[in-house]
Parts: C-alpha cells; structure tokens; sequence
C-alpha cells in the first residue's frame, strides 16, 4: 500500500523530469569555479534542487487540481483523480520545502537569503495562467534560477555571469512548454485561462515557441562569450541547435501527433548535451 502510494507520487511530480533543471544547475557549479566543485555542494545544490522541483509540481498540482479535473487529457492526473489525499499532498510540500531551505543554509547565507524568493516565484507561477499568457516564460524563469543559484551555491557571492545561462535556460522552457501547450487551446479558451496558444492560436504559439528557443541559442552563445568558452562549448550550442529545430520541424500547425515527443523526449538531451560539451571545455 504505502510502496503504490509512493509511486503515484513519483508519478504527480514527473520525477523522471527532474533530468530537465538537474545538468544546467551542475553546469553554472562547475562553470563557477572552472573545474569540479566540493562534493557537499555538489550533494546539497542537488537536494536544494530536487526539493524545490518536487514542492513546485506539489504546488502546481494542488492549486491546478480543479482544473485538472475538468481537462479531459489531465482529468485521470493522480491527483485530479483523487488518487492521493490533498491533506497529505499539503503536508509533502511543506516537507520539501523545509528541505530546500535547511540545504540552501548548508551551502551558504546567500543561498539562505535568496530561498524565499526562489520559493515566491514557485508559487506565482502556479496562479499564472489564471491572469497572463506570460506564463509560460514566468515557469522558465523558475527553472532558469537552478544555474544561477548554483553559481552561488559554490561562489557565496551575487555575480552576474550566471545570468546569461539562467536566461537560456528560461528561454528553453518557454519555447517547450509553449508547445506542448498547444494541446490545451480550445480548452483554456473556454474556461478563460491564459496562455500563449489562448491568446494567438496554434499557429501564434508555435512562432512564439520558435523565438523562445532562438533566444535560447543566442543566450547560450553570449555565455560562451562572457566566460571565455571554448570550441568544445560551441559545439554543444550547435548540436541544441540543431535538437531543437528538429523538434520544431516534427510540430506544425494542425498536426500536434508528437508534440509529447518533441516536448519531453527530445528536451530530456539538451541539458545533458550542454552540460557534458562544457565539461568537456573546461577539462580539455
């Protein structure tokens, strides 16, 4: 019983996506000291990491369950569904929360003092949808802090380099999760949500998805630059570039048949690609 339950857990906040922020929060640790950080901060940026991720789908998912169980491609969503209790839901996110906090004091006093702000935007973007077709930049604002807080985690200083990466990763998000949005048009007009397909169709959501992800390579490009990168560093931005126009080449207006595909299987390689090319660079 408590092993099934912990496995509808695991499937409520997409554990397995955790692979999504985890190589860019390594990449701005390893970029900020050029080689290979303390194994402790290693150990407590991925605790800080994962801890905020699960409170953020904890959040996402008990503010969204009522609109969630109207949606018929998220009404049989584990907690939709009624699978788990809400009281107990509430209860993790609480939990994970004191996680993020107890291993942001284990790292540093800025990483301490900047949580709380971390944990604002988590919960903003949880009511996002409700009054801005932002929404989608606001969540990749929130994944996009990982690389930055790393940085701090291992320097204990508010430096700007890591902003360029953070806005990359921003960008990533948005372009992706623009896509996959797509799906959810009709609906989210009907019920009076927000979003960018909401607001300029299938086809307006699509562009946009396609500027996010421009903005990607551009802000990965001007990493390079401000931190002195190297030619390995480049090829990495090359091969997302080429990852993510495929991704848009399989999704046009009309045909949305492997946007889950595009979305989540394909996006699961670019912070891994990015991350493993940089260190690369750095090493050689």
């Amino acid at each position: 019983m408590a092993f099934d339950k912990l496995k509808l857990f695991l499937e409520m906040v997409d554990f397995e996506h955790s692979l999504f922020g985890l190589p860019f929060a390594y990449l701005g640790a390893f970029l900020a000291v050029r080689g290979v950080p303390a194994v402790y901060q290693l150990i407590w940026i991925t605790v800080a990491m994962i801890s905020a991720r699960t409170a953020a789908l904890c959040l996402n998912r008990l503010i969204d369950r009522e609109i969630d169980r109207i949606n018929p491609r998220t009404s049989d969503w584990v907690l939709a569904a009624g699978k788990l209790s809400v009281k107990n839901i509430w209860i993790l996110t609480f939990v994970f929360l004191a996680l993020l906090f107890y291993s942001a004091a284990q790292l540093n006093d800025l990483c301490l003092k900047l949580a709380p702000f971390a944990v604002a935007v988590l919960l903003i973007y949880s009511y996002t949808k409700r009054f801005t077709w932002w929404c989608h930049l606001i969540l990749g604002l929130a994944i996009g802090m990982g690389p930055i807080g790393a940085w701090f985690a291992v320097t204990a200083s508010f430096d700007w380099e890591p902003f360029m990466l953070g806005m990359a990763v921003a960008c990533w998000v948005a372009g992706f999760d623009t896509m996959y949005a797509c799906q959810d048009t009709e609906f989210d007009r009907r019920y009076g949500l927000y979003s960018i397909p909401a607001r300029f169709g299938e086809r307006g959501a699509l562009i946009f998805s396609a500027v996010f992800h421009f903005f990607t390579v551009l802000f990965l490009v001007l990493t390079g630059i401000i931190l002195h990168l190297g030619v390995w560093f480049y090829i990495g931005v090359v091969m997302v570039f080429l990852l993510l126009s495929y991704e848009h080449f399989i999704v046009k207006p009309g045909d949305l048949s492997r946007v889950n595909f595009a979305s989540f299987k394909i996006n699961h390689y670019v912070g891994l690609i990015v991350f493993a090319i940089t260190i690369m660079d750095i090493f050689l």
